[in-house]
């Protein structure tokens, strides 16, 4: 069922906006060690359907926008904005919307020259804040990225693509589309249930995380994973029915294997993503892809595209268990094909 609603199952999509809809995100993540992950994600659902600057390309035009990290359709920003609209009146209770209300000149500030000429980098717009922001974390001081962060929460700023690596900035109401919001409970419930959709099982409660729950509430229906304690939640359209599977190669921050507790509690699958491990005790590699076979995650791949030679190099194949010739021949495949899609050779 979570692969089948992944789109990772044989019946491959063939659109990248229908996928992305039903999907309802691609991690908007820069790190490009093999490619970034979006583009990865997509690949691994539509292969050569989807272009390498297929997902960019949708972003420039506004069918994909990045709100706090996500790439959403842009007809979901609907099921946002009546949670922005309560987050900006709100005057009390929440410690960041008291900063804001004690900066307002600093907000008044960035949203004026926003308006006069943007879309702006960070890097091109004022820090005029008076009161500074605090915290116990890396982001101490860091009143410009706050701010804006904070802005997007409140709906009235919006990312707007990217000049170079440099996220641009702009007015929300230029990027957003100019639909009706729909009710916060409803919006709520429906984006329980689409994420339900796009998952297939999930707990009717998680631990908090940011900018997407793992939770999908009273979505769907009860159910039981023999062995695993907790609230499961299944999507009834996936009960029954037939499964083919195929092997697929994944980004570290796909969403079948993102949620690292449900992962290891369904799929009994160990994985970390080692990135900011030292590279002495890294087990399997600085940006080690899943290896999905049929159902099961099977293995890790170590792997670099390297760009000044046009190579796509695998220092290794991690197998959890022995692979078969089937499965090495399918799993080569797919390594060939990505570096195909990468436009670069293969070197294993």
């Amino acid at each position: 069922m979570a692969v089948r609603a992944q789109l990772l199952d044989s019946s491959r999509p063939s659109d990248l906006a229908e996928t992305v809809r039903h999907l309802t995100l691609l991690q908007n993540d820069l790190t490009a060690a093999v490619a970034p992950s979006a583009g990865l994600v997509a690949w691994s659902r539509l292969g050569w359907s989807c272009s390498r600057h297929a997902v960019a390309e949708a972003v420039d035009h506004q069918s994909l926008i990045d709100l706090r990290g996500m790439l959403r359709p842009a007809e979901d920003l609907a099921l946002y904005r009546a949670e922005m609209a309560e987050w900006a009146g709100e005057a009390e209770g929440r410690p960041e919307a008291e900063w804001v209300r004690a900066n307002e000149s600093f907000r008044r500030d960035l949203l004026a020259e926003l308006r006069r000429d943007g879309p702006l980098t960070q890097r091109e717009l004022p820090d005029t804040c008076e009161v500074p922001w605090r915290s116990s974390g890396w982001n101490n001081n860091r009143n410009l990225a706050t701010m804006l962060e904070l802005l997007v929460v409140r709906g009235e700023v919006a990312a707007a693509g990217r000049r170079g690596r440099d996220r641009l900035w702009d007015l929300a109401e230029r990027i957003y589309p100019d639909d009706d919001p729909v009710p916060q409970a409803e919006a709520y419930r429906i984006r329980d249930e689409r994420r339900l959709k796009a998952l297939g099982i999930a707990r009717g409660r998680a631990a908090e995380c940011p900018f997407e729950p793992n939770d999908v509430g009273a979505a769907g229906e009860p159910a039981v994973i023999e062995g695993v304690k907790g609230e499961w939640r299944v999507d009834p359209n996936y009960l029954g029915g037939t499964f083919t599977g195929r092997a697929a190669i994944l980004s570290p921050l796909d969403r079948l294997v993102f949620d690292r507790k449900r992962m290891a509690e369904i799929f009994e699958f160990d994985y970390q993503l080692e990135m900011y491990k030292p590279a002495a005790k890294r087990r399997w590699g600085y940006w080690a892809m899943p290896i999905l076979y049929g159902d099961r995650l099977v293995g890790k791949i170590d792997a670099t595209t390297d760009r000044e030679h046009d190579v796509l190099r695998v220092d290794a194949i991690h197998q959890d268990v022995p692979f078969s010739k089937i499965m090495i021949t399918k799993v080569n495949r797919e390594l060939a094909d990505l570096a195909d899609w990468l436009q670069v050779s293969l070197e294993v």
